[in-house]
């Protein structure tokens, strides 16, 4: 094909472009007013300039607190025989969050199209780079300026040290680094890099851009890293029209129904969007369940969850990644306040637990195939919970174990734990099972602008109870012991929260 003859094609794919989002824009500005974009503009701005205002208060008051502390006195491990320094720990922190950013990107598909433009671009013999280049431009550019703003307090936290500009370099370098995360994602879809090969070339270049992000008093690092991203940039960007159709159609599939769970306030279906495509495993794993006919039908629909929870293969590494950076967080130099340890342990907590509801969402997508089955549903809903519930219980008694051993309690904080993991592991069968929200209910205007109370009451279902059964446990870390009430409380809010949601009716997730 000749130079003018793909230059004339790309003025039409562009011509294209800019019709069908004029049209767009046209379409979408004819049903509101002006008066009705003028108080939606306000109520955002007043929303998001008292929340802004609030976070500012919290990141100063946090900053003073951990600039005055000079020991570690008053974190939840009384004697701290080990010290992770500080330096250390924030460069793996920044490093994890760069790699979860990079794959979100590459479940998102920098390059991707729509629905409607998958039906009406892609089938046309034109030059696709016009149709996927601008996306791909703006999300970049929304990845780096919403980077930079997020690292900025962080910075000032973790680094109290520092000065006004070199926060900012900090900062710029961090966001560099997110640019190119989502940009080294941008690559494999184009095939420029094989499925380990990337994940290896990432992690060793966002390893060495977590590192830069703390020589913030020189600003190389800065400059060094916003090169990379520029050119990388641009040799991506020069073959986005190379992407195969199949992977922009996927890709905007699963930005699609993420980006409407998000809006629609639904966690399960987020959950279900960032895990379409990955691969399972075959049934090899748990043929030895089949070794021998079941005796009831109970029996088998254990059988089944168990199988089930093996071959959808929960991913070991958020889990284990969770672990490990709560128990950092504890060994950090000079120690941070004790509400701040205690809530990333219930964060942590929290964010494992949701990662365990995976047969459950998949069944609650069709509450009538259970209610076929010939056994009671409280039966039913136990069986769902045998495996998280055990999971968690593992995941809770190591962190225990691993907190005993530090020194923050006597050995029976191992049992609260194991005990409080049940409990989470329940919590995770109800959020799977949680209604749709009740979009007929109005908002309740706050300070920070209109708030969807009953919305937020469905989305908090089942977090509800993951900290309730959480909360015996954190009161034996904050005493350094293990009263035998604070035992017997564990005990009946954990098989309390599994008796609910044994009894729980069936619904629509």
């Amino acid at each position: 094909m000749s130079t003018g003859t793909s230059r004339h094609d790309r003025l039409m794919t562009a011509d294209i472009v800019r019709f069908t989002r004029r049209s767009a824009r046209r379409y979408r500005r004819s049903q509101s007013s002006w008066s009705d974009r003028f108080v939606d503009a306000y109520s955002w701005g007043l929303g998001i300039g008292v929340s802004l205002t609030i976070a500012a208060s919290f990141v100063l008051a946090l900053r003073n607190e951990i600039a005055s502390r000079a020991s570690t006195s008053g974190s939840i491990i009384r004697k701290q025989w080990l010290v992770l320094p500080e330096p250390v720990l924030w460069t793996c922190l920044t490093f994890v969050v760069l790699l979860a950013v990079g794959n979100l990107a590459r479940k998102l598909g920098p390059l991707a199209v729509n629905g409607p433009e998958s039906s009406w671009w892609l089938p046309l013999p034109l030059d696709r780079r016009p149709m996927v280049l601008p996306p791909f431009l703006r999300k970049v550019a929304l990845t780096a300026a919403g980077s930079v703003i997020a690292y900025v307090p962080f910075s000032m936290v973790t680094a109290v040290d520092r000065g006004p500009l070199e926060h900012v370099c900090a900062a710029l370098t961090f966001g560099a680094a997110a640019v190119i995360a989502v940009v080294l994602a941008a690559a494999q879809q184009l095939g420029l890099l094989g499925r380990w090969t990337g994940r290896m070339v990432t992690a060793v270049i966002l390893a060495a851009c977590s590192a830069a992000t703390l020589t913030s008093s020189s600003p190389w690092p800065t400059a060094f890293a916003a090169v990379v991203a520029v050119g990388l940039l641009a040799v991506v960007g020069t073959r986005g029209g190379e992407v195969p159709g199949e992977e922009l159609v996927r890709g905007g599939a699963v930005a699609g129904h993420a980006g409407a769970s998000l809006f629609m306030m639904d966690s399960n279906e987020v959950l279900r969007a960032l895990g379409a495509g990955r691969k399972k495993v075959d049934g090899g794993r748990a043929a030895g369940f089949y070794t021998s006919p079941p005796r009831s039908p109970l029996g088998a629909l254990i059988r089944a969850d168990i199988v089930a929870f093996l071959r959808l293969n929960p991913p070991l590494v958020p889990p284990i990644m969770w672990l490990a950076g709560s128990i950092a967080i504890l060994l950090v130099e000079g120690g941070l306040p004790e509400f701040v340890q205690l809530a990333v342990l219930v964060i942590a907590g929290c964010a494992t637990a949701s990662g365990m509801g995976t047969v459950a969402r998949r069944t609650a997508m069709v509450p009538e195939i259970d209610a076929l089955l010939p056994i009671h549903a409280a039966m039913v809903w136990t069986s769902r919970m045998l495996m998280p519930c055990a999971a968690m219980a593992v995941w809770m008694g190591t962190l225990s174990g691993v907190l005993v051993f530090l020194g923050a309690a006597d050995p029976a904080l191992i049992g609260v734990g194991a005990m409080a993991g049940m409990g989470m592991g329940a919590g995770s069968i109800r959020a799977a099972i949680r209604t749709q929200p009740d979009w007929s209910a109005p908002p309740v205007e706050t300070p920070f602008g209109p708030v969807p109370r009953a919305q937020l009451g469905s989305l908090l279902r089942g977090l509800d109870v993951t900290i309730l059964a959480m909360i015996p446990l954190m009161v034996a870390l904050y005493l350094g012991y293990v009263p035998p009430l604070v035992a017997v409380v564990q005990l009946v809010f954990s098989a309390g929260i599994v008796l609910v949601v044994a009894l729980s009716r069936p619904k629509h997730a």
